[in-house]
């Protein structure tokens, strides 16, 4: 029977296994996947073992860049077309496990830093762009010759944003061209002054300017509509952007435009709800989202910290790729939080699907940290970098004698009044999972734990020198809609 958790049990009997056939010409494969630029990176480093990731929609060309780029390179090549999280993180623990010297990256990346070094090697893509489309379009919604404005675009359009400002510099004076924030090469000297880096992009802002002066003009999607704001990407720059800046988006075929301003600000209060979902939970789960994103570790250490001062339980979760079958087995959770890169944290998640509302780290943060801005004086940081120690956002926890833990707090959700946040360290011997009883028995006092006791099935148990040994004998034969020795209904 299908329901919210779980495919219907037709699908897997109709399911067809095989090799995803080619999507892409062969005489368009050097200029798709750009296996000039990937030859020389190669040949560059002097790499005999080079570890190539796809996305899944674009593994059907994966043997036939390899192979070409094998007989090019002469250097061994290998597919990483199985990540354990989302396909935009860089793989390094899969290349690393093949013995691979380098690693080429296709597809939408997040570019964030990986937790190990490797040279890496990013081929976003070349989406063809309708040059003047677009720059009719932005003169259409920015009449204003003097307004500063900021040329973005999704990673597949990059390549074409400094042509679209040639069009532009002749009418428009304060126009500035944003660009992917790839890793620059070994040895390359950084640019002076040094670009402000946000959102996976780099933007050369002149001394004494901000980004938050700068309206947006985005380049990318495929049509105007509200399926736009379930691209990750554009999601975080609507959320992180100045709510009080234009915000327009272009499609890149066709030139129309949409003001996404209304959009931004429905994206806004989701994220303020969960926000106030995050303050009426007890028990958190924190979501392992990936391991191959630098400081992911410090990260997690600083969620579990954060809960435990607000006076929440916590429980790490590594689960893969979190799907609402998986999460539905944790009923005792309140909330998950996702700890994964800004595109992994706000990938796509259908209405209703999930059985707890999953949340970003930085709603956790406002959740737990009183000393934390309010809605519309803090900035959403996407990436969970920005809240550790050493970034410019980051808001350290008052002490415990601080009035803020004690200033009262009214739920927006259920209008009752919340306790005030009682402030414990992690070493604190009062927040132990286990107490002593008198009698020196030990009994857990966790919410989750005392869930977990009052069900009747609790896992498998060794239970070791209590079972009798016996002789194997011929279980079950089928699938589990229909095993052989049933018979047909």
């Amino acid at each position: 029977m299908e329901s919210t958790f779980s495919s219907p049990a037709e699908a897997v009997l109709q399911r067809e296994a095989g090799i995803p056939g080619l999507l892409t010409p062969l005489a368009d494969l050097d200029r798709v996947y750009e296996l000039e630029r990937v030859v020389g990176f190669v040949r560059d480093l002097g790499c005999q073992r080079v570890a190539l990731q796809f996305p899944d929609q674009l593994l059907g060309d994966a043997g036939a860049v390899a192979a070409r780029l094998e007989e090019t390179t002469g250097s061994k090549i290998f597919i990483l077309g199985d990540t354990a999280y989302g396909s935009c993180c860089v793989d390094v623990l899969g290349a690393e496990q093949a013995g691979a010297e380098a690693l080429v990256h296709f597809g939408t990346a997040c570019l964030s830093p990986p937790a190990r070094p490797l040279p890496i090697a990013f081929i976003l893509g070349q989406r063809s762009v309708a040059l003047e489309l677009c720059a009719k379009a932005f003169e259409v919604q920015n009449p204003d010759p003097t307004a500063p404005v900021v040329l973005l675009s999704e990673p597949a359009c990059a390549h074409a944003l400094e042509a679209l400002a040639t069009l532009l510099r002749p009418k428009y004076q304060d126009l500035l061209v944003s660009s992917p924030a790839l890793p620059l090469p070994s040895g390359y000297p950084s640019p002076e002054p040094e670009p402000l880096e946000r959102f996976g992009r780099r933007f050369p802002l002149a001394p004494g300017r901000c980004l938050e002066e700068y309206g947006a003009f985005y380049v990318g999607g495929s049509k105007a509509s509200a399926d736009s704001d379930l691209d990750p990407d554009l999601s975080r720059l609507l959320l992180g952007w100045a709510p009080g800046q234009p915000f327009f988006s272009c499609c890149p075929d066709t030139g129309q435009t949409q003001d996404e301003g209304v959009r931004a600000g429905r994206l806004r209060a989701r994220r303020w709800y969960l926000v106030e979902r995050a303050r009426d939970a007890r028990v958190v789960g924190l979501l392992v989202g990936t391991l191959g994103v630098a400081r992911h570790c410090e990260a997690l250490a600083h969620l579990r910290n954060l809960s435990q001062a607000a006076g929440k339980r916590s429980y790490v979760l590594a689960l893969g790729r979190p799907t609402p079958a998986k999460l539905a087995n944790f009923p005792e959770m309140d909330v998950f939080v996702l700890l994964a890169c800004p595109l992994g944290a706000l990938a796509p998640q259908p209405s209703g699907s999930f059985f707890r509302p999953v949340l970003t780290p930085c709603e956790l943060e406002a959740a737990c940290n009183p000393a934390w801005p309010p809605p519309g004086l803090a900035p959403y940081l996407t990436h969970y970098a920005d809240l550790l120690p050493g970034s410019p956002f980051h808001v350290p926890l008052p002490p415990p004698e601080s009035e803020l833990w004690d200033a009262p707090d009214v739920s927006l959700i259920s209008g009752e009044l919340r306790p005030p946040l009682a402030w414990r360290p992690l070493n604190d011997p009062g927040c132990s999972v286990l107490t002593p009883r008198p009698q020196l028995e030990l009994a857990e006092s966790s919410p989750a734990a005392s869930f977990l006791n009052s069900r009747s099935w609790k896992g498998l148990e060794p239970r070791l020198g209590q079972t009798l040994v016996t002789e194997a004998v011929r279980g079950r034969r089928g699938i589990a809609i229909a095993y052989e020795d049933e018979g047909s209904s």
